[in-house]
């Protein structure tokens, strides 16, 4: 009883989250699941019969109702923390995968970010901030890293909404069209001889509560 009491909880919680984001879930998910149970119900009824009908479409509407409430949810959470200072390195370190994240191995005034990002692709540096701005960060990094991993392949990924930068709920799908470039043990070698940087940098790691608002604050959490 605790467990589905907390299951029921959370998707409470996760319910009404989503649903200051959209406001007419109720009616998209009671809409899709109705839709999912005509579409199945009358083509079965009419070949068999109503009780085999209702029998699959049913539990196939329901299905329908709980993926689009699933895939709204989703966008919901991406749209609270779009714009908050490491916002990229937490949605990558939810992502399924092998991927190891060092947030913020550079911070800026303006709470301009780079995170960076180790998997099979190689390294991938991450920006967060104005493209005119994450520039010169992105190639800073790109050389300090390239000392350390000379002969493995770099990549940069700029998060925002200006031309040539990608929206935030796009992160994985952008990350799966990279190359695979290393094997497993290879990006555990890489990671290792990469963490005398991110001590050098003194790298923060992942805010555990609010994400931090300014550049002090990032300071704060490294230490």
């Amino acid at each position: 009883m605790g467990k589905i009491k907390s299951s029921l909880a959370a998707i409470g919680q996760n319910w009404s989250m989503t649903q200051r984001v959209y406001k007419f879930l109720w009616a998209e998910v009671l809409g899709i699941v109705l839709a999912t149970i005509v579409v199945i119900a009358v083509p079965v009824s009419i070949f068999i019969n109503w009780l085999t009908a209702l029998l699959v479409a049913l539990p196939l509407g329901l299905l329908a109702g709980t993926f689009w409430f699933s895939r709204r949810a989703m966008k919901a959470a991406y749209a609270r923390i779009e714009g908050q200072p490491g916002a990229a390195a937490a949605v990558i370190e939810s992502l399924r995968g092998k991927w190891a994240v060092t947030p913020a191995v550079a911070v800026s005034r303006n709470e301009d970010m780079v995170s960076r990002v180790v998997g099979k692709p190689g390294v991938i540096l991450v920006s967060e901030g104005a493209s005119s701005r994450v520039g010169h960060m992105l190639a800073n990094e790109r050389k300090k890293t390239a000392r350390w991993v000379p002969d493995i392949p770099i990549y940069e990924i700029q998060i925002g909404d200006e031309d040539g930068q990608i929206a935030l709920g796009k992160i994985q799908k952008t990350l799966g069209k990279l190359p695979k470039n290393l094997r497993g043990s290879e990006v555990t070698e890489v990671r290792r001889r990469l963490e005398a940087l991110g001590n050098a940098q003194q790298s923060m790691p992942v805010p555990k509560g609010p994400m931090p608002t300014s550049p002090r604050q990032v300071r704060r959490q490294r230490r």
